[in-house]
């Protein structure tokens, strides 16, 4: 913030300051930048063709599309958000990539616990067969008491959870929110298996 170049740079966008810090190394530093945008939307590709796989699995219509496909239509969302939210995209970015740390490890706890104390043997042979696959209802309700963990423990600029206030300020909702699917998932999966038979 002591380099007034960098500062103003800051105000219009990340990429200026990064334009604006290769600055004295002239056109190789507007090389640089480029590289490092360029890098940028590398690192964008492996997510964008996850999220296609994603699509596919989510059930067998799905699969009538091509990933191609699948990938265009992810891209061309990502493309409207990111015009939508130019001016504040840094902001919404932070704020949503905190958010993505909770539930993360909250689905990490939920898929530990089915592998290891219902499914410790999988059978890659019946993986796509909807009757070998569980129906989900303890996974949801399991990611939702997670979620009200992490609210109740995250400190965040936008909000601030009471278990972050009685810990002193510290964000514990990755935590709470683990501990608290930790401990719905294995009975309520056991009522589903029961209920269900898968």
């Amino acid at each position: 913030m002591t380099n007034s170049d960098w500062s103003d740079a800051y105000e219009i966008s990340s990429g200026a300051l990064i334009v604006a810090g290769y600055g004295p190394l002239g056109g190789f530093g507007k090389v640089c930048a480029v590289v490092i945008a360029l890098g940028v939307i590398a690192n964008c590709v492996p997510g964008t063709y996850s999220a296609a796989i994603g699509c596919q699995v989510m059930g067998r219509r799905g699969q009538m599309l091509p990933r191609w496909i699948w990938v265009i239509f992810l891209v061309v969302i990502q493309l409207a958000c990111a015009l939508a939210g130019r001016k504040q995209l840094f902001v919404i970015f932070s704020n949503f990539l905190a958010l993505m740390g909770y539930w993360v490890m909250v689905m990490i706890c939920i898929v530990l616990e089915e592998h290891l104390i219902f499914k410790p043997v999988l059978n890659w042979e019946r993986w796509a067969e909807r009757d070998s696959v569980p129906m989900g209802i303890s996974a949801l309700v399991a990611f939702m008491f997670g979620w009200v963990g992490a609210i109740l423990g995250m400190y965040q600029t936008w909000f601030v959870g009471p278990l972050a206030e009685a810990c002193g300020g510290a964000d514990v909702g990755m935590w709470v929110g683990c501990a608290f699917a930790l401990v719905v998932f294995p009975p309520l999966r056991w009522w589903e298996k029961h209920r269900f038979g898968r």
